[in-house]
Order: C-alpha cells, then structure tokens, then sequence
C-alpha cells in the first residue's frame, strides 16, 4: 500500500552500500521507516517525482532533498570522509592491539615464575610443566564456543568479557592452595584469552579484506611487545618484591584497566564491521569447514601447539634449572622470544605473496634446526639470545600468523570467525599439554632429548605435510 508508508532516506549509506561501485549512478538506498525492512533501490528522480503523493510536508520535503544533496556530494568526493573514517578506525584497532599486548605480557609471565612456584610448592617438574601451558587448555575450550558466542553478541561484548575472565584468572592464582587450584585458575585465564584472540582476529579479518595476513601479521607485533615487556617487567617485579604474587597481581591490574579504555574508545560501527568487498569475493575459499585444506592445517596447528609452547612453556625453566640462570637473565634471554615475533608483519607479508606450501614448508623447516640448536651447546647469554630471537621471528611471526591467516583464507568470508575458533581450539587443545609432554621427556632423557623429539621431529613431519596443501582451493 504505497499511501501508508512514508520512505526515509539514510543519512549514511547501508553497511552493504559503503563501497561507491556497488551504489548505481542517481540512486540512493532507502529504508522502510516502519519496518525496518530494506526497499528498492530507487532512482532520484523517481523519488522526487512520487514526493507529491506521499503526503509530504514542504519542511519534510526541504529535509529530503538536502540530505539527497549531502548524500550526492559524498559520492562525488569520497575520499575525505573515508581517510577520516579510516584514520579513526585504525586508532581504536590500535587500542585493541594494546589490550593484546597486555594478553601477551600476562601469558609469557607464568613461565618466568614457575621455577619459584614450583620451590614455594614442591610441584615436580611435569606438573610445573603442565601448569605453564595449561592455559592453552582453556584457549582450545573456549576457541568454538567463543564462534558460536560471536553470532549471537557484539564483537566488543564478547572481548570485554574475555579480558575480565583473563585478568580475574592471574589475580586469583596468588590465593592458590596447591596444584588442582592453581590448575583450574590458569586454565581460567585461557578461556578469556582465547574469547579475546578470537574476536581480534575476526575483527581483523573483516575490515582489513585484502591483508588479511598483514593484518593478523600486526597483532603478533603487539604480541611480541607484550612477549618481550612480559618477562623483563616481571623479573623486576619479582626481584624488587621478592614474591611471585607482585607480578602477578601487576599484570591483572594492566588487564582491567584495557577495560575500562576499550569500553570508552572502541566504537561498534569498527568492531562489528562487515566489508561490502567480503560479500562479493565470498565466493571464494570453500563453502564448508569441513574441507582438505582447513584438514590439513588443523594437523599442523596441533603439531604448532606442541613445538612452540613446548618452547616457550618450558626453555625459562631449562634456563635456570638446566643452565643456573638468575631470574633476570633467565627473563632477558625469554624476552627475545617476543622481540623476534616483532617481525611478524613481515611473515604475513610472506603469507600474502609466497605459496602456502612455500612459507609453511620452510618455516617449519627452520624451527626444526633451532629446536636443536637451542639445546644445545654453551650457556652464553648472547648466543641463547639471538636463537631465542630466531625461534621467536620464525616460530611466532610466520607459522603463527599464517596459520591463523591460512584457516580464514581456506574457507569463505562468512565462515571467518568459524575458521578462527577452529584455528584457536586446534592449536591450543595441543598447547594444553605441550609443557607436561617437554616436563615429562626431560625427566626421563633430558633436555636434549625432549627438544629433539618435541621439537625437531615434529616439525620435519609438519614441513612434509604442508606440502600437501592446495592454495588454489583457497582464497589468497
């Protein structure tokens, strides 16, 4: 019934209408004002021509056209308007790399603490293992739920929830009792890392369309400053307070104060984003989770799991257990971990213009010979520095990043969030145990032994299996 309804124009353009190629020449998107419901795109002037007999008012009219007219000089000089846009949206997604950081930081802590954790409570060396990657436990837990949970609530909800639920986590490990305590409050900290992790790669998977890698490649940058900060922030915490409560307790205050901040400067119109340009390439990568690629990189997303946590997890430990390191060199050699995955833009750069096949084969390659070499040979502090360097570029800022880039690029656009819950659950399902299985090995055979088994083994077979892959299958 034409005379009952009265059509409103926007004053924005639809999300489906932001990029200018999919708005025809003279026509503007308009909405049922009752309803909510889209109508036709319709011409300007068949518009103004049934202006008469809609029963406008002349100030109804008058408002119209000026906003026809403000709509008209946006499409005709775009560029301002969206540069500011633009400008903005990458200060609130600099924001949510911060939080991130601060993700970071809190997760490389543990590690540096478990040797006075185990001392305080006579834990063996398997179970400190365990409790230094259990928190990978709650990540995999959480990674498919926190999908589901991400189509249902806002993007920004479910962060805030995850960065309260981490940081609630550290605070309550200082009240711990013994192990089974300890276990589940560091197991608790993963759930909400993995609600963050997930939502900051959707966010970046969708606005950032065409660098997708680059883009996940800039949240490990934050990562490895938070990495790096982490260990050497703590080791002087510790030192100063003598008591492995203070870091602890430091790094959960850091957590809620991102709340706080977030919940002012993050804006839904950037965190709930949804691309135009992602409906029409959503026809590329397959229509399923369920495919080869995605099948495959989840194996290797296991095998990543146990080779890089079973480092980052236990080589602290190996520091000052294995090597008589003191807490701070212990925590300065860690560090490195975080510098080498600064580099991290630059492994999605590599992800984004080199095979999958290509970037994986030789990544995984690489920490094959470092999974060695880092067990090996002199304590000298600087030698263990520029390994753990390596090992930090290669392991965090190219498998890491690509993996994750990889599991989104396999699958269609509105699948993405899907993809990065079954990319967080598989690698870190693994992660969960990686600590225990290195503990447990070097119990028995050694330091040596469990690197070259953990680590170097099982990267040679990740290599082999990466070549496995079908990038034309996959939308890069």
């Amino acid at each position: 019934m034409l005379f009952g309804w009265k059509f409103v124009a926007y004053t924005h353009r639809r999300p489906e209408f932001q990029n200018e190629d999919s708005v025809s020449d003279g026509c503007l998107p308009l909405e049922c004002g009752r309803y909510l419901e889209p109508a036709p795109i319709l011409c300007r002037e068949a518009i103004v021509d049934r202006i008469a007999f809609l029963g406008w008012t002349v100030t109804e009219k008058q408002n119209y056209e000026e906003t026809l007219s403000s709509l008209g000089s946006s499409h005709a000089s775009p560029a301002s308007g969206e540069s500011g846009s633009r400008a903005v949206a990458i200060a609130m997604y600099g924001v949510l790399l911060a939080s991130y950081a601060v993700n970071a930081a809190d997760r490389q802590l543990f590690p540096l603490l478990a040797h006075d954790v185990r001392l305080q409570y006579n834990f063996s060396l398997a179970d400190t293992g365990l409790l230094t990657t259990i928190f990978t436990l709650g990540l995999a837990v959480a990674g498919l739920p926190t999908g589901y949970l991400l189509a249902r609530f806002s993007r920004k909800t479910v962060l805030l929830a995850g960065i309260g639920i981490f940081s609630t986590g550290t605070a309550l490990t200082i009240l711990s009792t013994g192990f089974p305590d300890m276990l589940v409050y560091l197991a608790a900290t993963g759930i909400g890392e993995a609600m963050q992790l997930t939502v900051m790669i959707a966010i970046a998977a969708n606005y950032f369309i065409h660098y997708r890698a680059a883009a996940i490649g800039s949240m490990n940058v934050f990562f490895g400053i938070g990495a790096f900060s982490g260990p050497i922030l703590g080791s002087i915490l510790l030192t100063r307070y003598r008591t492995w409560h203070a870091p602890m307790i430091g790094f959960a205050l850091a957590g809620f104060l991102m709340i706080a901040v977030i919940a002012v400067a993050v804006r839904p119109w950037f965190s709930e984003t949804r691309r135009a340009a992602d409906a029409r390439t959503d026809l590329r990568g397959a229509p399923t989770i369920l495919n080869r690629n995605t099948v495959i990189l989840t194996i290797l997303s296991v095998i990543a799991g146990l080779i890089l946590f079973g480092f980052t997890g236990m080589y602290p430990t190996y520091l000052r257990e294995g090597l008589h390191y003191t807490p701070k060199a212990a925590g300065f050699v860690a560090s490195f971990y975080g510098a080498g995955a600064l580099i991290s833009i630059g492994g999605g750069w590599l992800g984004d213009r080199f095979s999958p096949r290509i970037v994986l084969c030789g990544a995984f390659s690489g920490i094959a010979c470092l999974g060695y070499l880092c067990f090996h040979g002199s304590g000298a502090i600087l030698p263990r520095a520029i390994l753990t360097f390596a090992y930090g570029a290669i392991g965090s800022g190219t498998i890491y990043v690509n993996l994750a880039a990889y599991h989104v690029k396999a699958v269609r656009s509105s699948l993405s969030s899907r993809a990065s819950g079954m990319f967080v659950t598989s690698l870190y399902a693994a992660a969960a145990g990686a600590g225990y299985l290195m503990g447990g090995i070097a119990s028995h055979s050694g330091w040596a032994v469990a690197a070259e088994i953990q680590i170097s083994l099982l990267s040679i077979v990740a290599a082999g299996l990466a070549t496995a892959l079908r990038p034309a299958e996959m939308a890069l």
